[in-house]
């Protein structure tokens, strides 16, 4: 079983970060894939204490939709920061999280669609897989998909909290969707519809560490053990064995990010 998107390397885990990886061990975890921010140093130093302690872990790097604001002016110094990054960390197998944030807005949405923009076009360049973040901004991030032609590579919609309606239009799109924590809150009726039907060829798991822990260890802070969590819970929606669907998700990971 892999944890498909995890944050940590984030500061919330520097405290304990060798229990949090013995208890993803433990768990029956093989490895994960944990983000990395390219404009946070911090981050992609202490990068190397995850590495250390977890080799099988692999890396993800981009520049998320809430720090596009800062590359407003120069679009290309985002993709720029995120290709020196993956240069520097040869654990690196994905571009992301990249996309669109119309929820907080916290950058100008012209300045996440062209940093948007640059980062599909160097995965494209490195034919690297791409991870998404969108939140209430679907149309334009299918849109920006389309117009880079990043079907080229993996594509895979991280967090997947959509209508069974989006998630066709991820799955007919050649795309891939990744499932956290919410699938197991009791009001998720929706998303359960989704866990349902995707196939296991184009599912992933997570946990999205430390954010969105699953029922029962919600308002917690969230760790890669739990994605066993999620896997029991996608089992029982659609009738199958968890062990099927922790094979099953950890060969399409494999087949994604060639870890």
């Amino acid at each position: 079983m892999i944890d498909s998107h995890c944050h940590i390397a984030g500061q919330e885990f520097a405290g304990d970060l060798d229990a949090v990886i013995a208890r993803a061990r433990a768990a029956g975890l093989e490895g994960a894939l944990t983000i990395l921010a390219a404009d946070d140093d911090a981050e992609l130093d202490r990068a190397r204490d995850v590495q250390r302690l977890w080799p099988e872990v692999r890396f993800s790097i981009g520049v998320h939709p809430h720090a596009a604001g800062k590359f407003a002016e120069e679009p290309s110094a985002a993709a720029a920061a995120v290709d020196a990054a993956i240069d520097a960390q040869p654990a690196a197998r994905a571009v992301g999280e990249i996309g669109l944030d119309y929820h907080y807005d916290f950058a100008p949405r012209e300045a996440q669609h062209a940093v948007f923009g640059a980062q599909i076009a160097l995965a494209l360049r490195r034919r690297l897989p791409i991870v998404i973040h969108t939140r209430e901004a679907e149309d334009d991030t299918f849109r920006i998909l389309e117009e880079q032609g990043a079907g080229a590579v993996p594509v895979v919609f991280h967090c997947f909290t959509g209508t069974p309606e989006t998630a066709r239009r991820v799955l007919d799109a050649g795309y891939y969707l990744s499932l956290a924590g919410i699938v197991t809150f009791p009001r998720a009726l929706e998303l359960k519809q989704v866990a349902a039907f995707v196939p296991l060829d184009r599912l992933l798991l997570e946990t999205d560490s430390p954010y969105l822990a699953p029922v029962p260890h919600r308002g917690k802070r969230n760790e890669p053990a739990h994605v066993a969590v999620v896997a029991d819970t996608v089992a029982a929606l659609r009738g199958e064995a968890p062990e099927r669907i922790r094979l099953a998700t950890t060969a399409t990971f494999r087949r994604i990010f060639n870890p």
